[in-house]
């Protein structure tokens, strides 16, 4: 070692610790008010002065993760089963009903509405792709009487409630029934008739035609790009459920297109696969932070026709004839969540609900996994197990037992809102006792978000005002504020979540009742929590 090291070594170190007592020193002699100049100080610094001089001191406190389920219901508009209730009321009326519905689910603590937005080659939105829905307008091509866009007030009533808006899409039902002569001009029926093939007594776009597929991908991006959905969502429809003696009249492009020795049913999970896929690739490349989420049938295979399959004796399964295969799309991260419809009771001899709750439980591949309920049979279905009330319960509450389900969903919005609303209750006061998040997700490439900082604190009666760093990051959807006696209970204190996405504001106010300690927490496009700030309120008015 270098003969002169040490005393330089020892030099610079006794600067260092002078230099520290002196910033101590300066730090304490501010805060006794006898600092002849004022010292350099840090943003952090102003935070605290700021929040001091309106009666706020900010904490070092780590708040915890809170409780995240996901709590969905789905909104049926095809032959308006759930909403509108009529395609013939006005607007004004359909909104009217529509905000009673999410009042109510917001009431529950539900966190999620999946509405469905097409039906049948239709659009509940203004679209290139298809014309308006008659089961919004009563004919259909015809405009609603407003110049309110009905899709994007939808979204932000739902937003405003805190709830994540999952735009339900089905991707090849082209109509619901064989009266082709209520459909509009534009209609795909009409403009596309070599993509068209009946069954049963509906007409679907044939899945193995490219030009399907590409069209499908077109609307699913004008949705994407042109609005603020946290997911789009298909359902079970894929290829049709078989009808008894009629086969899918699908041979001939399947001549066409077929790979050499590839089986009929191969190539149709094959097209299935390739939309799913290439869905998941529009969505993402449009907006990463869109989630792409499918609730099929809740069989896969039975077991005796695949030994990975469940021990069930269901008549149709996703696999083997709907050509769908979940396992293969969770597999390839195709998807970002399932919901299996595992629409019977507990202990149904041919479809468990608690068998197949534990096989898709072990089957996730890293994927969400949500089950979806079917309160349409309570009191309601042959199963007498669904007259009793207690009966969904259990299912939810088993749910909770399996740790790769985050959640359930429920079918559809009118069997606990309509009817059932007992049931309701019990689900409320027995799981759903306090409002929670729905679970967030990472995105798969690195993004840079700007974390908001609260600079300053105002309490004026009821409402609280925060004043920001600066204008929030597009990225910024909701921040949640929570208010407590104790830091204690701050923890685990209900909280508010409000709407700021896409505002850009650097001033906020909040309803507030004036407590001792709150809690401001921002969450992202992803749903995740980007930071937290604590504060000790020096003058509460509690009660």
């Amino acid at each position: 070692m270098n003969r002169y090291f040490l005393p330089l070594f020892l030099v610079f170190g006794l600067l260092f610790f002078v230099s520290g007592c002196k910033t101590q020193q300066v730090i304490s002699e501010k805060e006794e008010d006898k600092s002849d100049e004022p010292p350099i100080e840090s943003p952090q610094t102003d935070q605290k002065e700021l929040a001091e001089k309106r009666g706020f001191v900010i904490l070092d406190y780590e708040l915890a993760e809170p409780v995240r389920e996901f709590r969905g219901f789905w909104v049926a508009t095809v032959v308006n089963i759930d909403w509108p209730e009529s395609g013939t009321d006005s607007w004004e009326k359909q909104k009217a009903d529509f905000l009673k519905l999410l009042d109510y689910y917001q009431g529950l603590n539900f966190n999620a509405a999946i509405v469905q937005i097409r039906a049948a080659g239709d659009a509940f939105y203004p679209s290139n792709y298809a014309p308006w829905s008659r089961y919004l307008t009563g004919q259909e091509g015809k405009a609603p009487q407003s110049l309110e866009n009905p899709l994007s007030w939808m979204i932000q009533e739902t937003h405003a409630r805190g709830m994540e808006f999952h735009a339900w899409l089905n991707p090849y039902r082209a109509t619901f029934d064989d009266k082709t002569e209520f459909l509009s001009p534009d209609h795909d029926f009409f403009l596309h008739p070599d993509w068209m093939l009946k069954y049963g007594s509906k007409f679907y776009y044939n899945p193995g035609l490219p030009e399907v597929k590409e069209h499908l991908k077109k609307i699913i991006q004008e949705v994407v790009a042109n609005y603020d959905v946290d997911a789009i969502h298909f359902d079970d429809y894929f290829y049709p459920y078989k009808v008894a003696n009629q086969e899918f009249p699908d041979q001939a492009t399947y001549q066409k297109f077929k790979n050499p020795g590839q089986s009929i049913d191969d190539w149709r999970r094959e097209n299935v696969n390739t939309l799913v896929k290439e869905v998941n690739q529009t969505i993402k490349a449009s907006k990463p932070w869109v989630q792409f989420g499918i609730s099929p049938f809740g069989v896969w295979r039975n077991k005796d026709k695949d030994p990975n399959g469940s021990a069930t004796q269901a008549g149709q399964t996703n696999y083997d004839d709907l050509f769908a295969d979940p396992l293969t799309w969770m597999k390839n991260q195709w998807i970002d969540y399932l919901i299996p419809q595992l629409y019977w009771s507990m202990d149904y001899s041919l479809a468990s609900y608690r068998v197949l709750s534990d096989w898709w439980n072990e089957r996730s591949f890293g994927t969400a996994i949500y089950i979806g309920n079917g309160p349409y049979k309570i009191r309601d279905n042959a199963d007498v197990a669904w007259n009793d009330p207690e009966e969904l319960i259990r299912q939810v509450a088993y749910t909770r037992t399996l740790p790769a389900l985050g959640g359930n969903s429920y079918f559809s919005a009118k069997s606990l809102y309509t009817k059932n609303q007992d049931v309701a209750g019990l689900l409320k006061n027995q799981l759903y006792d306090k409002p929670v998040l729905p679970p967030a997700f990472e995105p798969r490439q690195q993004v840079e978000i700007s974390m908001p900082q609260v600079r300053d604190l105002s309490n004026e009666g009821q409402e609280l005002r925060l004043e920001l760093d600066g204008p929030l990051d597009p990225a910024i959807r909701y921040v949640l504020f929570r208010e407590g006696k104790s830091l204690e209970s701050l923890q685990t204190a209900p909280f508010q979540k409000i709407w700021v996405g896409g505002s850009r504001a650097s001033n906020l106010a909040i309803r507030t009742s004036n407590q001792e300690f709150l809690a401001i927490q921002w969450l992202d496009h992803f749903g995740r929590i980007l930071g937290s700030q604590v504060f000790h309120n020096l003058t509460p008015s509690l009660p």
